[in-house]
């Protein structure tokens, strides 16, 4: 049985939060946990928690073994950006992009 977990409009760039999702994709979610609450980066705090959610709403939905859960699927797509400007030299302004993310996380039981 499936359950997922969705966080929508994370202030973080699809572009580094999936350099985390690579490492956990395919592994049992205790040894993802694991290796998330080592990693530094700022992406693997919001997926262990995401992950944490994913695993929270399969025990709650239906009767699984967590033992036996793994990473189906886990996806990072990207959601709007705030366009902002900063002054530079000579009267010019350059852009700044603000990406968000939406991510995904699919388990299932092996």
């Amino acid at each position: 049985m499936e359950a997922r977990a969705v966080a929508r409009f994370v202030r973080v760039s699809p572009r580094k939060v999936r350099l985390v999702m690579d490492e956990i994709r395919g592994m049992k979610v205790g040894e993802a946990l694991k290796q998330l609450s080592f990693s530094p980066q700022k992406g693997a705090a919001l997926v262990k928690k995401l992950l944490d959610s994913a695993v929270a709403n399969a025990t709650a939905n239906t009767d699984v073994d967590v033992d036996a859960l793994f990473v189906k699927r886990i996806f990072a797509d990207e959601g709007p950006t705030w366009k902002r400007f900063s002054p530079r030299a000579m009267g010019r302004a350059t852009k700044i992009r603000k990406r968000s993310s939406h991510l995904t996380v699919v388990i299932d039981e092996s």
